[in-house]
């Protein structure tokens, strides 16, 4: 007979429980004294407003509205009540087949397992799916109150799910037995470390480093002035388009989202294709730039980088070729500015086409994002960076998040602080992780005058470099990009650019979103895009008529740009031309971490 295991002993296992409930302990007291520092250290100077957001103010009045109508309410609850009792009932017949639980928050199998957690999901879901139905059938509010309010209420129904809470998440209830507390103690000590570092790390930080193993396509720093490092990559192939590319990244951000690894690298696959790249890498705005708007931007930053791209590509000819142009995010915004000035100047013919991922122009129609831009929502900005040159990257990053809280948020919580899990190094986090300052002044302005007042969309509503703006006037073709799930530029609001400029314009929907929706190689072999007839007077008109084609829209832009980029020279090698090289590429600016 083969001998039994043998059992741990008793008085060992108490030893280690108190050990633990001991270094629990010793934790929650430092956690403590962080927390009071964190506070005092972030919001000391800052006096609390009564509603920073005017989120309370719209809470008040989506509840007035949805009492408003008792006959609308009372049939809801029935209904509630009644498909409450039909989840009942079938739970109560063994035999009854239970409907699949697609939400991955409840995809573990301990949620299967037990009767009680398997209902206990399932009545979250159904409840939460009747408030919000309810949220989308308030009346009474002006358009952007509704959406406000449903955009509060599903922040609402996303925190309360079970998943979020210890003792009701089946998952962390076993792990936690299983691991005597272990994970629970691992998961205190990743929060106070995530509030020692004022930002909710979602990877391993340490498995990566730029220029190690991202960033690491090869170049040199040719230029650099206060604002921005110009890179520009070495050629790999026997001959090279004669217009050159200069990628104009958001500064809200670093520019290696474009430069990951050699795999998912926009920047590789552009110069293999035979295109000379140069990339703006900005700087991570401190007080040399506190003065920075949007003018600064457009002069000393994209107008600056494409007379040295083209006196760099102009060395060995008479006449400097024009420059292809890609403008990510809030730099599209200001690149399309930047076209507009150099039209007024009779200057466009140095552009000779503008590309924009995922941007905007027209900002009435710019999604989840306008709920934080609001009089309330400014006037709070405003008490933040009233002493201050510079906005804190992650209040920003924290705003993004939010908007999809169950994956940027929640999902970390769980796994990180209640899970004890370690984190899973992933390049994209990292990243997204690594957020960036900005100048308070080009904010301010960017979030009134574009987000709010919508100016730039109004011909003469803002004034650059001395010039009235006015889009409709440039004529520069141009390869309009939107993600088809963006949730900060949404595609109803990108395709807006086709109506924008009076020049040729090519519109592509890309499946996902403001991230995957752009970084998507073709070796991947992942998601689709869609083309069709840019000229349709609304997103839903050019889906309706879209061809869908499988795969990454890479080589749609490649064969549009084609064209437009002149006949084959010999490879400009970096810091051979008019520019020295002052160091290798990524360059020191994108290393500075805040």
């Amino acid at each position: 007979m083969p001998a039994l295991p043998e059992l741990p002993d008793a008085q060992a296992l108490q030893v280690q429980a108190q050990e633990n409930f001991q270094k629990v302990t010793d934790l929650m007291g430092k956690g403590q004294q962080m927390m009071m520092e964190f506070w005092s250290r972030e919001h000391a100077a800052t006096p609390m407003m009564p509603d920073p957001l005017g989120f309370m103010t719209t809470w008040q009045k989506a509840i007035t509205a949805m009492m408003a109508d008792p006959a609308r309410l009372v049939e809801q609850q029935q209904k509630y009540m009644q498909d409450a009792m039909a989840l009942w009932q079938r739970f109560l017949t063994p035999a009854a087949e239970k409907p699949a639980v697609k939400d991955k928050r409840f995809a573990g199998a301990a949620w299967a397992e037990t009767p009680a957690f398997d209902f206990m999901r399932q009545s979250y879901l159904l409840a939460s799916a009747h408030i919000m139905e309810a949220a989308h059938g308030l009346d009474g509010l002006e358009p952007a109150e509704k959406a406000q309010a449903q955009f509060l209420i599903q922040q609402y129904v996303d925190a309360m799910s079970p998943s979020n809470f210890a003792l009701t998440n089946p998952e962390v209830l076993k792990a936690t037995v299983d691991s005597g507390g272990a994970n629970l103690l691992k998961g205190l000590e990743h929060l106070l470390g995530d509030l020692q570092a004022g930002r909710m790390k979602m990877t391993d930080e340490n498995a990566f480093e730029v220029g190690r193993n991202v960033a690491i396509t090869p170049g040199k720093v040719v230029f650099q002035n206060r604002l921005f490092q110009l890179i520009q990559y070495a050629p790999t192939t026997q001959t090279v388009f004669d217009v050159p590319l200069v990628i104009f990244p958001p500064w809200i951000n670093k520019f290696y989202i474009l430069d990951l690894t050699a795999e998912k690298s926009f920047i590789r696959w552009a110069v293999e294709q035979g295109i000379t790249v140069f990339v703006v890498s900005w700087k991570n705005a401190d007080e040399s730039i506190a003065d920075a708007t949007v003018d600064t931007y457009v002069n000393e930053g994209m107008l600056a980088a494409i007379t040295v791209v083209r006196e760099i590509c102009g060395s060995s000819s008479a006449i400097a070729p024009p420059v292809h142009t890609i403008g990510y995010c809030v730099a599209g915004t200001t690149l399309s500015a930047a076209l507009a000035v150099l039209e007024s100047r009779g200057e466009a013919a140095q552009v000779a086409s503008a590309t924009f991922f995922t941007a905007q122009v027209d900002f009435s129609d710019a999604g989840e994002l306008k709920f934080f831009v609001d009089d309330p929502s400014i006037a709070t900005m405003e008490q933040m960076i009233a002493d201050k040159p510079v906005l804190d990257g992650r209040f920003m990053a924290s705003t993004f998040n939010l908007l999809r809280s169950n994956d940027l948020i929640w999902n970390y919580v769980v796994n990180n602080y209640m899970l004890g899990k370690d984190y899973f190094p992933f390049d994209l986090l990292y990243w997204n992780s690594d957020a960036t300052n900005v100048p308070a002044r080009w904010h301010r302005q960017y979030i009134q005058e574009m987000y709010r007042d919508n100016l730039l969309a109004k011909p003469g509503g803002m004034t650059i470099s001395g010039v009235p703006i006015d889009l409709s006037t440039v004529k520069t073709p141009a390869y309009i990009q939107g993600g088809k799930d963006d949730h900060i530029a949404p595609a109803r609001s990108a395709f807006k650019l086709t109506k924008a400029f009076s020049g040729e314009t090519r519109f592509v929907l890309a499946g996902s979103g403001h991230i995957a929706g752009v970084v998507n190689p073709p070796s991947a072999n992942k998601y689709q895009h869609w083309t069709g007839d840019s000229t349709a007077a609304t997103l839903e008109d050019f889906v309706a008529t879209a061809t869908e084609t499988k795969g990454s829209w890479w080589p749609d832009w490649l064969t549009w740009l084609t064209p437009r980029s002149g006949k084959q020279v010999k490879p400009r090698v970096p810091g051979k031309g008019a520019y020295k090289a002052i160091e290798d590429a990524p360059g020191a600016y994108v290393k500075e971490r805040i």
